[in-house]
């Protein structure tokens, strides 16, 4: 890459997913806007002709990046500045497994991704696919900054470091942002201040990924927890919705209920969306059915919903690479490219992400990935002391930080009855007994066998 005062040239982003049909379209449409930085991105992907289709996208707009679908990780890899992760691990057809397996045993998840019996699983088949990509790093870009797109985030994050621990890697999560949102609408409401932007707010996040907590805000020098307490009160009742959101008719979207009753109980603003916090907490609190999470104004989101979103996702690439209809390139909100600015030194910026614990995090054991806001600047994030969680707060968290790291052990040590505790010790499947826990794990390590490991594979055949 080449230095011009406040422009750099000639980068080489790798992008590992590069056939996504929604964070690669997202990074496109950032990139194109970007005045600071060009280059390359190099597409990788298993299914070439997704990545491909992404190269004749990418090039149709902008010019200041171009694209190029490469068959071997190697091609993409190699002298890369930058590397972008953001894959599907397996296919639906695993992931209908993760979520809806549990259903018969009572077990309802609302995303199934990070927590929950469906996590674990997950993490487990996507693990072996980032030790083969920390290897990859490693051998031909170990300098290169990682940014990683990819759920369970925090194992995704803590691989990378296990099998390359001089890995320049972090995590990135928009969940804080909407938290950051819904304060601002709050201050839009009492009319504190006219719409303000969330990077306008002053936050301190905490936590894990999807269970982050905000033990400060502040929007200039104005505290936001009275405020916030409030709110809450005026709105615990009915929720809230945003103008273009409705839970009912969007399986991505709440009315903020779960944020407000776990404030109301524990007295720290939950930073993440309803539908992944709910999944961290004891399952009769939110998920104790389908209507039970209807009475809360959150959807549990099917993967049938996942699989025909995907079709028309496809049908959208192959109009806009045959020229049927354009592209729209807008902001995605995503923090992604100034971040990468900003490690150019471009700019500063601070922002939460996800990083191994060096202490930012005093009451949460060193090493496991945390969220936390840090300080990007030239060829460095430096995580903010965030001093520690309150401790009725980590009372509830505890769990899942242990098992986080009881799974990444088990999985790295080969350690079956590590695994098994921390399946059968989650927060949403605690009530199972023992044989019908055993009964379920098996029966969805069998359903994803495909992409695990074989000494796993040879305890569920």
């Amino acid at each position: 890459m080449k230095h011009f005062g406040n422009r750099v040239e000639d980068l080489k982003i790798a992008y590992i997913g590069g056939g996504s049909r929604g964070w690669a379209w997202g990074l496109m449409s950032d990139l194109s806007q970007s005045k600071e930085i060009s280059g390359d991105v190099y597409l990788y992907d298993i299914d070439f002709q997704a990545a491909k289709d992404n190269e004749t996208i990418g090039n149709k707009f902008g010019d200041n990046f171009k694209y190029k679908a490469v068959l071997t990780i190697k091609e993409a890899l190699l002298g890369a500045d930058f590397v972008i992760i953001s894959i599907l691990p397996g296919t639906f057809d695993e992931m209908e497994s993760d979520v809806h397996a549990p259903e018969k045993y009572g077990i309802y998840q609302s995303v199934g991704d990070s927590t929950g019996p469906g996590g674990l699983i997950r993490a487990l088949r996507t693990m072996p696919m980032y030790v083969e990509i920390a290897e990859r790093i490693k051998e031909y870009s170990p300098e290169a900054w990682v940014i990683n797109y990819t759920n369970p985030m925090a194992l995704c994050v803590a691989t990378l470091y296990k099998v390359f621990p001089r890995i320049k890697a972090f995590g990135c999560c928009h969940e804080v942002f909407g938290t950051q949102k819904v304060l601002c609408h709050m201050l839009d409401e009492m009319g504190v201040a006219k719409k303000p932007d969330r990077h306008e707010l002053a936050t301190t996040p905490v936590g894990i990924n999807h269970f982050t907590w905000l033990t400060s805000a502040y929007y200039k020098n104005t505290d936001l927890f009275p405020l916030y307490k409030e709110f809450v009160k005026a709105h615990k009742q009915e929720g809230i919705f945003k103008a273009d959101q409705n839970w009912m008719n969007n399986f991505f979207s709440s009315a903020e209920m779960v944020k407000f009753e776990l404030f109301e109980k524990f007295g720290v603003i939950a930073a993440a969306g309803d539908r992944h916090l709910a999944e961290f907490c004891p399952g009769s609190w939110f998920l104790e059915s389908p209507d039970v999470a209807n009475s809360w104004k959150f959807n549990l989101t099917p993967v049938s919903w996942r699989k025909e979103d995907l079709l028309t996702r496809k049908e959208t690439s192959r109009k806009i690479v045959s020229g049927e209809i354009n592209f729209e390139y807008k902001p995605t909100g995503e923090e992604g490219v100034n971040q990468i600015c900003a490690l150019l030194g471009l700019s500063d910026m601070v922002t939460n992400v996800n990083l191994p614990n060096q202490g930012q995090i005093e009451n949460i054991p060193l090493g496991t990935i945390v969220e936390t806001n840090a300080i990007f600047s030239g060829n460095s994030v430096v995580p903010v002391h965030s001093g520690k969680i309150p401790e009725n707060v980590y009372s509830i968290m505890a769990t899942a930080v242990y098992n986080q790291n009881n799974i990444l052990n088990g999985f790295f040590n080969k350690d079956m009855d590590l695994l098994f505790n921390a399946f059968v010790t989650d927060r949403l499947t605690d009530k199972l007994s023992l044989a019908d826990a055993r009964e379920l794990f098996h029966t969805m390590l069998k359903n994803t066998s495909k992409y695990l490991p074989d000494w796993i594979v040879r305890t569920v055949v």
